[in-house]
């Protein structure tokens, strides 16, 4: 009786310990997109304190280049922080994302504009993205292996939509934010000195998340890795692993075009392209948001139940067919905002919760970080850092068709992507391995790669 009662605290104590760092994770993650939604939020207001001199469309869409440059950077970040957290740990690197986050914010929140320094202001707006797409670079990769790694059997894709939750809650701040101080400031206030607030508060706030981080307890997988040190290269285990990557990076392009479209950039383009009040469009992409928040979790265990891949198919698939119908009938009405919105966010959950688990079963744990954030940040630069520009630009041009036959062609990619080749056994549990995993990486169950089909 002892003995039984003695495993069943060491089962609580271990599902306490998942969702404590599951939770100190999470909030990391949440001050990295709210960080990162702030720029894109506020980007209206931004133009014409750092490019003044400009037309209001050529403003926007300098201000929309450096928010781009961010994206170019995350290349980067995602192979320094991705060999950072395949050599020191996952934790370690989720503690050097957040820190470079909110020191962009810090930076951005005291910067000079360009009435008071000139040239040099929007280059401190440059240095600010730079730093924050490092990190975003870095985080995307850290976050989606420390996640996996850490959930439990038949629970990835559960644990996986935290990912995502707490991402959405930190784009939902900084849209909460931005309609509060569009409320209580006024226009004028909020284009004088209001502007900062926001990445004053990130900025803030990263030092809470720092602490938390700090304190992150390593994935047992890691651990365990570190113990039995790989028999080849990284570099040789990467190069066996090319087509994972090219999968990896296939599989990010419909769902990064399509977040990017619908759920960072849409409520602006609505007021800027349909004239639609910043109010109007703020609260339609709240409600928005709450329903994605609230649906994600419940998308998470259909993963578990049905095989991510599944979901993948129909992200992609449906995405392709309705990406079309969702923008060409935009208009100035809220409603249209929202059902626009939500239609599009429901699909993309199906995908980002699947995303994570499938991906890091293709890799080796030693190189799984790297392997993930190379191709994945690499396709996050193109293909969304160019998605406000792009459509602000064909729209301008009254080519909108033009971006959303672009949509509707990554959309297709992803889902040939998730539905070509088998997965290899590269993933949580014990055992041998096949091709690649000479690393004595960890081995998926065989049921749970079935699932995984």
């Amino acid at each position: 009786m002892n003995s039984k009662w003695h495993r069943d605290d060491s089962a609580r104590a271990s599902s306490n310990g998942r969702l404590h760092s599951l939770a100190a994770a999470a909030a990391g993650n949440v001050l990295e997109w709210y960080d990162w939604a702030c720029y894109s939020v506020f980007a209206l207001i931004l133009a014409p304190q750092f490019f003044p001199d400009s037309a209001p469309t050529t403003a926007l869409l300098a201000t929309l280049a450096i928010f781009a440059v961010g994206f170019f950077f995350r290349p980067v970040g995602g192979v320094l922080l991705g060999a950072y957290a395949d050599r020191h740990g996952r934790a370690p690197a989720l503690t050097v994302s957040v820190f470079l986050m909110a020191a962009g914010n810090l930076l951005i929140a005291g910067a000079p504009t360009h009435a008071t320094i000139g040239v040099f202001a929007p280059l401190l707006l440059l240095t600010a993205r730079v730093a924050q797409g490092l990190s975003s670079g870095g985080e995307a990769a850290a976050m989606t292996t420390y996640v996996v790694e850490s959930a439990p059997t038949g629970r990835r894709g559960l644990y996986a939509s935290a990912i995502h939750v707490s991402s959405t809650i930190g784009t939902l701040a900084a849209t909460v934010l931005a309609l509060v101080l569009h409320n209580a400031l006024g226009s004028a206030e909020l284009a004088d000195w209001g502007w900062r607030i926001p990445f004053g508060i990130g900025a803030i706030a990263g030092l809470y998340v720092l602490y938390l981080r700090w304190r992150l307890r390593e994935t047992p997988v890691f651990e365990q890795a570190r113990t039995h040190p790989a028999t080849v290269s990284r570099v040789g285990a990467l190069r066996e692993s090319r087509g994972s990557m090219l999968r990896v990076a296939g599989i990010t392009a419909g769902l990064t075009v399509s977040f990017y479209t619908f759920s960072a950039y849409l409520p602006a383009f609505a007021q800027h392209a349909h004239g639609m009040s910043a109010n109007h469009a703020w609260f339609a992409s709240l409600c928005a948001q709450l329903v994605f928040v609230a649906a994600v979790p419940l998308l998470g265990m259909v993963s578990d139940r049905f095989g991510p891949r599944k979901l993948l198919l129909v992200f992609g698939i449906g995405s392709a067919l309705l990406a079309p119908v969702a923008l060409e009938f935009l208009e100035s009405s809220e409603l249209a905002l929202l059902a626009a919105m939500v239609m599009m966010l429901l699909l993309y959950g199906c995908g980002a919760v699947a995303m994570p688990v499938v991906v890091t079963a293709m890799f080796p744990t030693a190189v799984r970080s790297t392997g993930i954030g190379v191709p994945y940040a690499l396709i996050v630069a193109a293909a969304g850092g160019s998605a406000p520009y792009l459509i602000e630009y064909l729209s301008e041009h009254h080519a909108v068709h033009v971006y959303t036959g672009y949509v509707a062609l990554l959309c297709l990619i992803t889902a040939a992507s998730a539905g070509l080749g088998r997965f290899r056994s590269a993933g949580m549990a014990d055992g041998s391995a096949g091709r690649g995993d000479r690393l004595q990486a960890a081995q998926v169950p065989q049921d749970e790669l079935e699932n995984l089909r």
